[in-house]
């Protein structure tokens, strides 16, 4: 980092990065606060965590939590150059390696919801149910998990015993002993992406079909979860761009680092910041329910009682 540092001309870099973790500590804090609130309107009502889509939403909550804390003290940990030891690293970069899988593989499973709802309304009740929660969420932790496990298993074949014993800055980069891991990497991405991209734009042709022959509430209501399909195929994208983020930064790192400090900042807000404060904007504004709900406890109950009449 040191030579990187007086390539880049040194103190302008070091001034420019904290200028950048100021901003990043910021806007982290922000959407913590704001995704501690939803996951709290989210326990307080039964009908909330009896109701399929609502489950998925507080899943990706507090996936993002989850990630947003992980990633943001890599940030930290890196920016101040404190080392630990390779086995704790290990740990951390797990943690983050799969919760940037659970968000967008959650969102495909709340877009097939949408897509069962609206196609087939007579076994939305027997698909989606609340007892068909856990076993989905159990799948969705698994698939996040698969890919984590492929990368940490070609680590554990390459790295020597001493390895785990030394003390280094923890990052990602740390697991890539050759370069064909960062390879094997991408190639598990785009595989995600490409199936999950499938299951967006398969949902959304059905929605699109059913809307066209609808009538009435009932094209009122398709078309609503027609733009909730493409809201989570537009916050999927970002996500599974994230995905392809240190494919991206390897490649520029090797050319000049101050322009891979820009290129990871600019990654960080756009694809891995921004992503996370859409889930806020589609059930947390958009929903009439959950904002209702959101509204009065905000407002310390005082808002009309007839916000938190959720049963109709």
């Amino acid at each position: 980092m040191a030579d990187n540092n007086s390539v880049a001309g040194g103190q302008p870099v070091m001034r420019k990065i904290n200028y950048q973790v100021i901003i990043v500590q910021v806007l982290v804090a922000i959407f913590l606060c704001i995704n501690f609130m939803l996951i709290i309107t989210f326990s307080m009502k039964d009908f909330f965590y009896t109701t399929m889509r609502y489950i998925l939403f507080a899943n990706t909550l507090v996936s993002d939590c989850v990630l947003l804390i992980v990633t943001d003290s890599i940030l930290i940990l890196s920016y101040f150059r404190i080392t630990m030891q390779m086995q704790f690293c290990l740990f951390i970069v797990m943690s983050s390696s799969m919760y940037n899988f659970v968000t967008p593989i959650t969102l495909t499973a709340m877009t097939l919801e949408r897509y069962v709802a609206i196609c087939m309304p007579l076994r939305h009740s027997e698909l989606c149910s609340s007892r068909s929660a856990l076993p989905t969420l159990l799948i969705i932790q698994g698939l996040s998990f698969v890919p984590c496990f492929l990368i940490l298993s070609t680590f554990f074949a390459l790295a020597s015993l001493s390895l785990y014993k030394e003390y280094k800055v923890c990052s990602v980069e740390m697991l890539l002993l050759h370069s064909w891991q960062g390879h094997f990497r991408s190639g598990i991405s785009q595989v995600y992406f490409l199936i999950m991209f499938i299951a967006i734009v398969f949902s959304y042709i059905e929605i699109m079909k059913v809307a066209k022959a609808a009538s009435g509430e009932n094209k009122k209501s398709t078309w609503k979860g027609l733009r909730t399909v493409i809201l989570h195929g537009f916050q999927l994208l970002l996500c599974l761009i994230q995905l392809l983020c240190p494919f991206i930064e390897g490649a520029v790192l090797q050319i000049n680092f101050l322009l891979f400090v820009n290129v990871r900042y600019f990654n960080y807000i756009m694809f891995s910041l921004a992503p996370r404060c859409l889930s806020p904007l589609i059930y947390g504004l958009r929903d009439e329910k959950f904002f209702l709900a959101l509204k009065y406890y905000t407002l310390c109950g005082f808002a009309k009682n007839k916000s938190l009449d959720l049963t109709h």
